[in-house]
């Protein structure tokens, strides 16, 4: 059976709405002249809600990889000792690149599927004895479908030593999670446009507190196009240091309309409910998750098929006889998980279709009949919301 709409439900990019691409088709103006200055001052302070912040958010014309790595060249000097907590593929990203740096670079492993045990953070961090400069965290781990107890985390660390700096990575939830920089005493908070920001790739934004601006000033080790001193000077005359993209800094704006015209509130809610809802149907269809309730990602979800050959089954089918794409794991998880994205542009009427078409695949591929317990369930979570 031909599916005319292809649905993208993998962890980023996302789909995104009609409204913010129809804005970044807009004519083109000079990135130098009044009409961009009009545009990035839009986008500076549309954007500060989802982030939870004072201060107007950096934006940079790059990947979220690169606000990662801004990160740590504008937080730690080179002879300073910052920790990474791994618990996945980009917390991994987060060592290598302060390995690639840095020398004084102390793990704390979380095995993959886990949240971060705060107690047994704060012990190892004790045992370290030396002062740490920064701590660096995913917000929502992508890989593993991991939501971390990042205000636990903060008010843990804010006890342990108040002049440790704290670096939050948001690229997969920002926009779905009620961030809040002052509460969770988080002085970096980052993420990237493609994710429930519900953009097209080519963004990253820098949300940050006061003593990090501070500290930005006062770093010595050596960076260019990531030196956030730069964006912050750009940034007061409505502008940035280098070449913008100007049609995704009209993206954001529509975008912040979007989110207005819905209720952040209720953006929240919606992504939690579709969290929810599927967790119960994947339940239904005797699929393990790889992640506690207590710790699940309100963007993507983690399941355990039940063999390798059925993992393949339904990736391959969902793509070729539904038009439905998901992603499968990476790292050591590669082959054993798959994972569905639910984050942006993403009602939970669209996941109805994910549901009903892994009820056809799996009862096919388990000769048994599936149909209607996942819907039901599913619906019984979600029709609370709608």
């Amino acid at each position: 059976m031909k599916q005319y709409h292809p649905l993208l439900l993998t962890p980023g990019p996302t789909p995104v709405p009609d409204e913010i691409l129809h804005a970044t088709q807009e004519p083109m103006v000079g990135h130098r002249s009044s009409d961009f200055e009009a545009i990035a001052q839009e986008a500076f302070q549309a954007i500060k809600p989802v982030f939870g912040t004072e201060n107007e958010v950096m934006i940079l014309t790059s990947s979220g990889t690169s606000s990662l790595e801004a990160s740590m060249l504008n937080i730690a000097n080179p002879d300073d000792h910052i920790v990474i907590i791994v618990s996945g593929a980009f917390g991994n990203r987060f060592k290598q690149i302060a390995e690639t740096y840095y020398q004084n670079v102390h793990i704390f492993d979380v095995e993959w599927g886990q949240a971060v045990d705060v107690p047994a953070f704060i012990d190892f961090i004790t045992e370290l004895n030396v002062d740490i400069t920064a701590v660096y965290c995913q917000y929502c781990e992508t890989s593993t479908a991991v939501l971390h107890p990042v205000g636990e985390l903060g008010a843990a660390l804010k006890s342990f030593d108040e002049n440790i700096y704290y670096i939050v990575d948001g690229v997969s939830c920002i926009g779905a999670v009620d961030a809040n920089i002052a509460r969770d005493n988080i002085d970096v908070l980052i993420s990237g446009s493609q994710k429930a920001i519900m953009l097209p790739p080519g963004l990253a934004f820098v949300a940050y507190n006061n003593r990090a601006k501070q500290r930005f000033s006062e770093v010595t080790t050596p960076r260019f196009y990531l030196d956030f001193n730069k964006y912050l000077k750009s940034l007061a005359d409505n502008s940035t240091p280098f070449t913008p993209n100007v049609a995704l800094f009209r993206g954001v704006n529509a975008y912040a309309q979007l989110v207005e015209q819905e209720g952040f509130d209720n953006v929240i809610a919606r992504h939690y409910a579709i969290r929810d809802g599927l967790r119960s149907a994947l339940k239904a269809l005797d699929l393990d998750l790889l992640v506690e309730d207590q710790y699940a990602s309100p963007t993507v979800t983690a399941f355990v098929p039940q063999s390798k050959d059925e993992l393949a089954y339904i990736k391959n089918e969902l793509k070729s006889r539904f038009s439905i794409t998901i992603a499968g794991g990476q790292g050591h998880l590669k082959g054993q998980i798959l994972r569905i994205g639910h984050m942006g542009k993403i009602s939970p009427f669209d996941i109805l279709q994910v549901v009903s078409a892994l009820e056809i695949i799996i009862s096919e591929y388990r000769n048994t009949s599936l149909i209607g317990k996942a819907l039901t369930q599913y619906m019984e979570v979600v029709k609370a919301y709608v």
